[in-house]
């Protein structure tokens, strides 16, 4: 690897030397303001002007002569409009203008042209109008009790493409595929065939499926009725992925036809579909090949029908060179050779699934296996890394026994490998019976893994496993609903971790993840958890926090109001129910109702959540023994766009309260608000009382004055009096509210001045989560005195609980979590001996030449405190580029990335985005770190708008990278100059950039950022 080039790196416009705190960058360029009301992806699609060719029609049923006649009539009009169109174009070129400035008159030969055209166009439309039994309105010509209007596309060998909508029809099912691949990791290119058996459910000449970016070279279409198979006409229509094999004669409804397609394709150097993987083994680059198919690249891999409620069963054979070893979902039956030096591997035939979760790979790995319940366990890894995947194993073993017990239903595959992928984009694919992971979330080692490491291996693999019943075993119908999937699949993550591995703050985790998850929730910019999706943009934008982390806080929700035995009985009749299927939320709440049995309606209660965005603010007022509650949405936004008044939302919320006198065993009290507002009476009069136990309920609450200041001196006097949970959501929700003007930041920070006698995590970490937003907008505004002032306010709170920590990885895991993560904070902000200690701790492992035992859980503080010299930089480098455990890599990267060398941070990027000495997975991680420094925010940036269509090419536009990339680049600006500047970059590109969620999000967050620093900049300054 080339050493850094000190003097080579450019700097980004953005970044400007002995200026730094310059509020006002260049803008240059402004776009057109975007349309305030653009169409919903429902009401129109879109296609290129050069492919679409107008036929109104019904589409895939058999016209008779009069709609002949229209379909004729309506192509004339569609050609005679188009060569109108290039007519008028040319004509065009006949007026020039003269030296005075006016225009001379076209020739009388073009005058006359024009005419005839006009006629013709006009005779066109009187002949469709007069059409026998035709209707002629605003929708068009067509028959009475005509179904709809559609527009089909041309396919690309200028044909008539005979499906005009995104999603494919049901005329026409997959019930089992035969796929053969044989990838060639030396040319780094595959071929394939694919045989696929279907079902005709409705008459018609076409079978419409998918295919991306394939090679198709022969296919032919075989039914029993034939006595052999018949060539069919074979129609692409790349924009949407499709491809239609139109038959030699209908089809018939009942009667199975096999589909054979032969194609090839390039491996994929994206991280999508059937993809290249390079990695050193040793000296000498080699690569494997390795699948990522949701949500829509199967189809890359092998042309299918790519929505998720098309399962089917799939039988799978893999030609590779002998050397290497091919694992798919299913166990492998018999290895055959078939030429010299290439064997075939053929897999058992899977169970019918969603075609997302297909999984192949073609490498040379090395695994270590257990068996539970008629079940192989096997971990694989490169075998330089196999010894780091034990502890993954028996993780493994403990969590499919968990949840065989809980749910009720065995495991069904006789298999299930776990593999760690040297780059892979996400953090880990739950492929049924082989998933995929990164290799920082599968390997452990005991050395350089902290206790953070351990949790995050833990929750990865529990998070997949229960994807194995949710989402495998039952899979959403549809991309709308990804919820399903993801929410339970978190929640039940960390309900597994809580009840098998108790040591492990789990619980404390998906607090803080749900705090997070409620500040994205609370912008106008948010969506409901369950929402319409079409377009790949938008089915990639499901991949993020709402599904994931709002679903399964909406299930925890539930849990604790419908009680754990009947929440667990109602998780058990809807797995049993839909097994092999596919479901609706709806179908989740009729199973839950079958449970409840008249004594709750879940459904009615859960559409509330799941329908609205955003989740809702709940009002106390205390007058005695009587309590009144109101409920109202919670939004932090500033004049959004077409905001809908608060009178419009409506949670059926089932509120959970204590008292200072709460000690019955009715401890704590439930009630459920279904209106606006409601009284609720207390048994006694109480000194104060605390809403939303625990924060296991998926809203926030505001108190009067008089109770707030009740809480703060409770807090005050004895903090063990309420949970260490309810003590960060009492954080929480006061900075929360400070920050829409609803309670005064001084008061959120007086209350905060019980944190001296604070013990537990979750409270200190919120805290220092609040104070972190606010000292970062301040930082990066140039506050310095303002800033300086916080992190004294901060020593001054935290200061013995700092001076407490040993540089060990001593205690439980909690204590270690809570240990990093105060030096962290300590060193970062220089406070006490913290970054004198780190230095020393890193020049004697640097004298060791990095064989001395670093404390794990400090490891990452200690390097990042070395990497501030140039001398610490080069050498971490050269340790990152060495064959380290992949614990300590990541912690090395960061600790680079924490530079403030801004040619450095910006040489790291450009590594990481070309893939070569930095693997292209590290990007994010990349950016992330360095958008949290003063002078590296500007420059990350500027890095993302000069990389973006890389980016985008790369990791795809929507995904959860790119959410992530676009967020953590923007968030912390705060100045007109930067809103302007994001809204003109992003205006200026496709309209599938400007018009993605996260972009709405990033400029909602600046504008809510200027408004923070307006309202609240002077109050800091004068009582701070």
């Amino acid at each position: 690897m080339e050493r850094f080039p000190h003097d080579r790196i450019q700097l980004p416009r953005n970044m400007i030397e002995n200026s730094m705190f310059e509020e006002e960058p260049d803008v240059v360029d402004l776009a057109k303001e975007p349309c305030l009301h653009p169409l919903e992806p429902d009401e129109i699609e879109y296609e290129p002007r050069s492919s679409r060719l107008l036929v109104r029609g019904l589409g895939e049923h058999e016209m008779d002569e009069d709609e002949e006649d229209y379909e004729s009539s309506a192509k004339l009009l569609g050609m005679s409009f188009m060569n109108r169109s290039t007519g008028l174009r040319n004509s065009a070129a006949g007026y020039r203008q003269s030296s005075d400035g006016s225009c001379s008159v076209p020739s009388t030969r073009t005058m006359v042209v024009c005419a005839v055209v006009l006629l013709i166009a006009v005779s066109v439309v009187m002949v469709i109008y007069l059409l026998p039994k035709c209707t002629f309105t605003k929708e068009g010509c067509h028959k009475k009790n005509h179904t709809m209007e559609l527009i089909y596309p041309l396919a690309t060998n200028g044909k008539r493409f005979p499906w005009a909508k995104v999603r494919l029809p049901s005329n026409v099912v997959p019930l089992h595929y035969d796929l053969v691949l044989q990838p060639n990791l030396t040319t780094t290119q595959f071929s394939g065939s694919v045989q696929i058996t279907v079902n005709v459910i409705q008459v018609t000449w076409n079978i419409i499926l998918h295919s991306s970016g394939l090679t198709i070279t022969k296919t032919t279409l075989t039914s029993a009725r034939w006595s052999q198979a018949k060539p069919v006409e074979f129609l692409e229509y790349p924009v949407r992925d499709q491809i239609a094999i139109v038959a030699p004669e209908a089809l018939l409804v009942g009667q199975n036809y096999t589909l054979s397609i032969d194609y090839s394709s390039n491996l994929s150097d994206t991280y999508y579909g059937f993809y290249k993987v390079s990695y050193k083994d040793e000296s000498t680059k080699r690569w494997l090949a390795a699948t990522q198919f949701e949500p829509l690249a199967a189809r890359s891999a092998f042309p299918c029908f790519d929505e998720p409620s098309f399962k089917a069963t799939f039988l799978i054979k893999i030609k590779r060179d002998e050397q290497h070893m091919a694992l798919s979902n299913m166990p492998k039956n018999v290895t055959v050779p078939v030429a010299n030096g290439i064997v075939q591997d053929e897999f058992s035939v899977s169970l019918k699934m969603s075609t997302y979760l297909v999984a192949f790979i073609v490498a040379n790995l090395t695994s270590i296996m257990q068996g539970t319940n008629r079940t192989q366990v096997s971990i694989y890894a490169m075998p330089q890394k196999v010894t780091q995947v034990e502890y993954a194993l028996n993780i493994t073993v403990k969590l499919l026994e968990f949840y065989q017990k809980y749910f009720y239903i065995d495991y069904p595959l006789q298999k299930l490998d776990l593999v760690a992928i040297p780059d892979f984009q996400t953090g880990a694919m739950e492929n049924w019976g082989l998933i995929t992971f990164s290799e920082t979330t599968l390997l452990y080692e005991d050395n350089t893994s902290s206790a953070r490491d351990k949790k995050l291996v833990t929750a990865v693999i529990a998070h997949e496993l229960a994807h194995q019943w949710f989402g495998n075993l039952v899979t959403m119908e549809w991309w709308n609903d990804l919820w399903l999937n993801e929410g339970f699949a978190t929640f039940m993550e960390y309900f597994a971790m809580e009840n098998i591995f108790p040591e492990l703050p789990a619980a404390e985790e998906f607090l803080k993840l749900r705090f997070k998850t409620m500040m994205k929730d609370s912008l106008n910019a948010s969506r409901p958890i369950s929402f319409a999706v079409q377009s790949s943009e938008q089915i990639e934008e499901m991949f993020d926090t709402l599904s994931y982390i709002k679903g399964a806080s909406l299930l925890l929700m539930l849990k604790k109001y419908m009680k754990e035995d009947s929440f667990q009985a109602g998780i058990e009749h809807y797995l049993h129910s839909h097994s092999y299927g596919c479901t609706r939320s709806d179908d989740l709440w009729d199973s839950m109702n079958k449970i409840t049995n008249g004594t709750l309606d879940v459904k009615k209660m859960m559409i509330t959540w799941i329908l609205q965005k955003g989740f809702p603010l709940v009002t106390i007022q205390r007058n005695g023994k009587t309590l009144l509650v109101h409920q109202e949405r919670f939004l932090r936004s500033v004049e959004p766009e077409n905001w809908t008044s608060d009178a419009s939302y409506l949670w059926h919320i089932p509120l959970s309260y204590t008292t200072s006198s709460c000690s019955s065993v009715l401890c704590p009290y439930a009630y459920l608000l279904d209106q606006k507002s409601a009284t609720i009476e207390l048994q006694e009069e109480v000194n104060w009382v605390k809403f939303n136990v625990d924060m296991d309920g998926y809203y926030i609450v505001h108190y009067a004055e008089e109770d707030w200041e009740a809480l703060t001196m409770q807090l005050k006097s004895d903090p063990s009096a309420l949970s260490a949970k309810d003590r960060a959501h009492l954080i929480n929700n006061i900075f929360t509210l400070a920050s829409v003007g609803k309670v005064s930041l001084q008061k959120a920070f007086h209350l905060l001045d019980y944190l001296e006698r604070e013990s537990d995590t979750a409270p200190v970490t919120e805290a220092v989560f609040q104070l972190s937003l606010i000292y970062g907008l301040l930082e990066k505004s140039g506050m310095q005195d303002l800033t300086a002032r916080i992190v004294h306010r901060i020593e001054k709170l935290l200061g013995s609980k700092i001076e407490q920590q040993t540089w060990t990885d001593n205690g439980s895991l909690s204590e270690r979590v809570f240990r990093s993560m105060v030096l962290a904070f300590a060193c970062s902000h220089r406070l006490g001996n913290c970054s004198s200690t780190a230095l020393k701790l890193f020049e004697d492992w640097k004298a060791s030449n990095g064989t001395k035992s670093l404390p794990s859980d400090v490891m990452k503080t200690v390097f990042t405190a070395g990497a501030k010299t140039n001398a610490g930089w080069e050498f971490l480098l050269s340790v990152y580029m060495s064959p380290v455990p992949e614990a300590e890599k990541y912690k090395i990267l960061e600790a680079l990335a924490s530079t403030e060398d801004v040619r450095k941070l910006i040489w790291l990027m450009q590594k990481s985005l070309e893939g070569d000495d930095i693997r292209a997975q590290e990007v994010l991680r990349i950016i992330a770190t360095v958008s949290q420094s003063l002078p590296g925010h500007l420059v990350a940036w500027d890095f993302v708008k000069e990389n973006w269509e890389k980016l985008i090419q790369k990791f795809h536009l929507g995904s959860h990278i790119i959410q992530s990339m676009v967020t953590v680049s923007t968030s912390q600006f705060s100045t007109e100059a930067h809103l302007l500047e994001v809204k003109t970059f992003f205006e200026s590109k496709s309209a599938a950039s400007s018009q993605l969620r996260c972009v709405k999000e990033a400029i909602e967050t600046i504008q809510l950022n200027i408004k923070w620093m307006k309202t609240n900049l002077a109050e800091l300054q004068q009582w701070l």
